[in-house]
């Protein structure tokens, strides 16, 4: 959580090795050509991808970091998939042409495929790499690419240019219309298509998916899985065929398709969930605090890196044999569980110190592997994690890792938050877990700390109201669906910004949560559910008056 009730942290470096591919020589253009870039959508200006297909979800446009302009592309390189952006464009044969563009991250490609490319090691600011390459004696079309490489972590690319001159050599010639479109699979928030190849003249460079009038994606394949969907929502797709000179096809046959239902609008997942901290605060022996609240679940702070993006508890304490894991025992022994929190305010943080998503992936196995868990929450803030996009997208890439390895298991992202709403960083997690298709279960925001704010009960459901609208936009859902995937970790007394929680506005905040039906709602900390009137923002208690455990039996009526 925050400022003086967190801790301390570290960085480490990845180094990988890689040989250096070949340029091909360069010819000097000729005289009669005039150079111009023939790429379209070369700065990602547009805010959406095409003409560029990405491999799988993996690519995104984001606002920043950018090289000019206001949009760069993002690709979330991975240790399966070096995130390959490209787009096919038609060319003159025996021509010239250059090509160049701004990259920034570990180990970037630029190149042409099949032909030349260059690379760049891990600028830490964007670096331009510039090749050259003579089109072939028959050659009308270029695939211009760029990518990351494996485990290096995601990598930006802007102000991408092919300089030379324009192809197609008067193609007009349309490619044929895909047929066979089908649904191969769905599911409360995506459709899978197929459909057969289309052919063309020179070649068939994309495919694109629309629904109704609206272009939702563009692949190189023949299937894509469409997300972001609504649950129980009637669809109608279709497809058209693209070349390298523009020329589009026909739409092909319609298929409709009905989402399947999302219980409880939306994810079907509810938890009431305090934080407990073993590390601080006089930890209290969680069974006499279930036994006293009826409470079952607790969010067991925090899970750091101990070196080498080792998960341990805080960072020092082992992960399994010391007193975190005595407590989990209790706790399941008495009929509850536990979703373990990674992160924080403070610390050496595995997102931020493990050097790529897989990595990350599996330091969080490692603890799903020792307590068997239902859930994890990563506690995303601060300038490393929070502030840093592509720690960001790290994270989320490895949560969308172990969710995959991990069927039935629940991801919870916590973030701090506006007075009306999530932050520039906040959307952009929110669209990040959108674009690289993270399938996020909660969308828990941390309505405290705003600044001296005094209403805390409306600051926190104005938060929550700005929370849905987002999630509404970006994923395209109704507002029973948006409420079933939010989160609430309030902080119960005083703030450490003096801002007063009272268990009379702790209930009124529970039932709020309640009537909306959003999918959790949890407090830092147990720790302090203890009265203290006037003794200020402490560890052991709250700094009010109160009844002991009183802000965790009203937690425990909370049930979505």
């Amino acid at each position: 959580m925050r400022n003086t009730l967190r801790r301390h942290r570290r960085r480490l470096l990845a180094f990988l090795g890689t040989a250096a591919l070949a340029l091909a020589g360069a010819v000097a253009l000729p005289g009669t050509a005039q150079a111009a870039n023939v790429l379209t959508n070369p700065g990602f200006e547009s805010g959406a991808l095409s003409p560029w297909t990405c491999a799988g979800t993996l690519g995104s446009i984001v606002s920043s970091p950018v090289h000019g302009g206001s949009k760069a592309l993002a690709g979330a390189a991975s240790s399966s998939d070096i995130a390959q952006c490209s787009q096919t464009v038609a060319v003159q044969p025996n021509t010239t042409y250059s090509l160049s563009g701004w990259v920034r991250g570990s180990y970037v490609y630029l190149g042409v495929d099949g032909g030349a490319s260059t690379w760049t090691t891990s600028p830490s600011a964007y670096s331009q790499l510039s090749v050259s390459f003579t089109t072939g004696a028959a050659q009308t079309s270029a695939k211009i690419y760029v990518h990351g490489w494996y485990a290096q972590g995601t990598y930006y690319a802007d102000d991408i240019s092919l300089d030379g001159p324009g192809g197609g050599g008067g193609d007009t010639q349309a490619p044929s219309t895909p047929s066979g479109l089908t649904s191969t699979g769905k599911t409360s928030s995506s459709v899978s298509l197929a459909w057969n190849a289309a052919t063309d003249n020179v070649g068939v460079t994309a495919y694109d998916i629309y629904s109704g009038s609206s272009q939702l994606l563009s692949v190189s394949a023949t299937s894509a899985t469409v997300s972001g969907l609504s649950p129980s929502t009637a669809y109608t797709f279709t497809v058209k065929a693209r070349d390298a000179a523009g020329n589009v096809s026909g739409a092909s046959n319609a298929v409709s398709v009905t989402t399947d239902a999302g219980s409880g609008g939306g994810t079907a997942f509810k938890q009431a969930a305090p934080y407990l901290y073993e590390g601080w605060g006089d930890p209290p022996n969680p069974t006499t605090v279930m036994s006293a609240t009826g409470v079952k679940w607790f969010t067991m702070a925090f899970v750091l890196d101990s070196g080498g993006c080792n998960p341990s508890w805080d960072g020092s304490r082992p992960l399994t044999g010391g007193v975190d894991q005595t407590a989990i025992n209790q706790i399941r022994s008495a009929g509850g569980d536990i979703v373990p929190s990674f992160g924080g305010w403070q610390g050496s943080k595995l997102g931020a110190n493990c050097s790529s998503a897989s990595a990350l992936a599996g330091a969080l196995q490692k603890v799903i592997d020792a307590y068997s868990l239902k859930a994890i929450d990563m506690d995303i803030e601060n300038t490393d994690e929070f502030e840093n996009e592509a720690v960001q997208a790290r994270i989320l890439t490895a949560l969308k890792t172990v969710k995959a390895n991990n069927p039935g298991l629940r991801t919870i992202v916590t973030f701090g938050t506006s007075t009306t709403g999530p932050t520039y960083y906040g959307n952009r997690l929110i669209e990040q877990a959108q674009s690289l298709g993270a399938n996020i279960d909660v969308f828990t925001i941390m309505p405290f700390d705003f600044g001296g704010g005094s209403d805390m009960y409306g600051n926190t459901v104005n938060a929550a109201e700005g929370l849905k609208t987002k999630l509404k936009s970006t994923f395209g859902w109704d507002d029973a669906t948006a409420y079933a995937h939010i989160g609430i970790s309030g902080m119960n007394g005083l703030s450490d910004q003096q801002e007063n929680t009272t268990a009379a506005i702790w209930t009124s905040i529970r039932d709020w949560s309640n009537s909306h039906h959003i999918a959790r709602l949890a407090y830092w900390a147990v720790n302090r559910d203890r009265p203290c009137p006037g003794g200020g923002v402490v560890d052991n208690c709250s700094g009010i008056s109160q009844d002991t455990w009183q802000f965790t039996r009203i937690t425990a009526g909370f049930t979505g």
